[in-house]
């Protein structure tokens, strides 16, 4: 179960939730791929991220329940992809909303 508070969100992907965690290893990650972090919370605020960019930091902050090794081998980049094609971009912005928010605020 995500919790909000703490900067987690979640999506099903595949029948099952998947838990988004923005851990420092996990935006790190995403940072190396998407760019500076910051400039991805600009681009988003102005209505310009890429859906290839929403599914990828998603990915990178998937942690699914059932995985014991780095998450990301756990599913799929296309299956993330896929479920966010699915959600529509309305759905999709209220994790992104969550992730984006943590990586502004940061952690307590």
């Amino acid at each position: 179960m995500s919790n909000p508070l703490r900067g987690e969100a979640a999506i099903h992907v595949e029948g099952r939730e998947i838990l988004l965690r923005p851990s420092f290893d996990a935006l790190v990650r995403a940072e190396e791929e998407l760019g500076a972090l910051l400039a991805l919370v600009e681009r988003a605020g102005e209505g310009r991220l890429k859906l290839q960019e929403i599914a990828a930091l998603f990915w990178h902050c998937a942690v699914p329940a059932d995985c014991v090794s780095r998450q990301a081998d756990c599913v799929s980049r296309q299956a993330i992809g896929q479920a966010v094609l699915a959600m529509g971009l309305a759905r999709a912005a209220r994790p992104l909303r969550i992730l984006l928010g943590e990586i502004l605020k940061g952690s307590e």
